[in-house]
C-alpha cells in the first residue's frame, strides 16, 4: 500500500467531510462582516501564479490599505519595495490571486481568492496617495470566495504573544545573507546599519 495521497477519495477517506461551519462561511463577495476585517487590517499576504511556479508576497500598510470598492472589488496599491515585481509580472499572465489578511491580536485571519487586473489610471493612483506620493500601479481584484480562517493556526503558533517574540540578534541579519550570498559584494554591517534610514525615507 502506497503511503503517497494521490486522490481525493483517498483524502477524504482520512479527513472526511468539513461540518457545516467551514463550507456556510465562504461566499462570492464582501459581507459587512468581512469588510470589517479587511478594513481593520494592516498586512495581507499576495499569492500568484505565473510561468515559473507560484509566489506569495507580503503587503502591509495602514490599516484598511487594501480599499473595498465594492461588494465584488478590492484594491491593493502598489507600495515602494525592491523592484522585483514578480506578483505583478504574475499577474499580467495569470490573473488568479489569492489574498490572506491578518490582524494583529486576532486569531481569525481572512482570506479571498480572485482574478486581478494592474491598473495606472492617474485619478486611481493619486486617490492612494501617502505623503503626496502615489503607487506606480494598482492591483484591482475581483472577488470570487470570501471567508474566514479560524484561529487554530495562530493559537498553535502564539504568533501574537510577545512572549514568543524572537531574538532578531538570534538569526541572520539580511545583511549577512546578502553578503554570504554575493561573495560580499553587496550586504554586510553597512547595509544593515544604513538599512532602517533608508527604509524611512523611501517607504512610500
Amino acid at each position: 500500500m502506497s503511503d503517497i495521497l494521490k486522490t481525493e477519495a483517498q483524502l477524504e477517506a482520512i479527513y472526511g467531510k468539513p461540518a457545516e461551519a467551514a463550507t456556510v462561511k465562504e461566499v462570492n463577495w464582501i459581507t459587512p462582516h468581512y469588510r470589517a476585517y479587511i478594513e481593520a487590517s494592516p498586512y495581507a499576504a499576495l499569492a500568484t501564479s505565473g510561468a515559473e511556479g507560484l509566489d506569495c508576497s507580503p503587503r502591509g500598510d495602514k490599516p484598511g490599505f487594501v480599499r473595498v470598492h465594492d461588494e465584488k472589488t478590492l484594491m491593493l496599491p502598489d507600495r515602494r519595495g525592491n523592484n522585483r515585481i514578480d506578483s505583478l509580472r504574475n499577474i499580467v499572465r495569470d490573473p488568479r490571486v489569492a489574498l490572506l489578511f491578518m490582524i494583529p491580536g486576532i486569531g481569525n485571519t481572512l482570506r479571498v481568492n480572485g482574478r486581478a487586473h494592474l491598473s495606472v489610471e492617474p485619478g486611481l493612483l493619486e486617490s492612494f496617495a501617502v505623503d503626496e506620493k502615489a503607487p506606480r500601479s494598482v492591483t484591482v481584484i475581483e472577488v470570487e470566495a470570501v471567508y474566514f480562517q479560524c484561529a487554530r493556526a495562530l493559537v498553535r503558533s502564539e504568533l501574537w504573544n510577545p512572549e514568543r517574540h524572537v531574538d532578531p540578534k538570534s538569526l541572520p541579519s539580511a545583511g549577512q545573507i546578502l553578503a554570504a550570498l554575493s561573495q560580499d559584494r553587496v550586504g554586510g554591517e553597512k547595509y544593515d546599519r544604513e538599512w532602517p534610514g533608508r527604509a524611512a525615507a523611501t517607504m512610500w
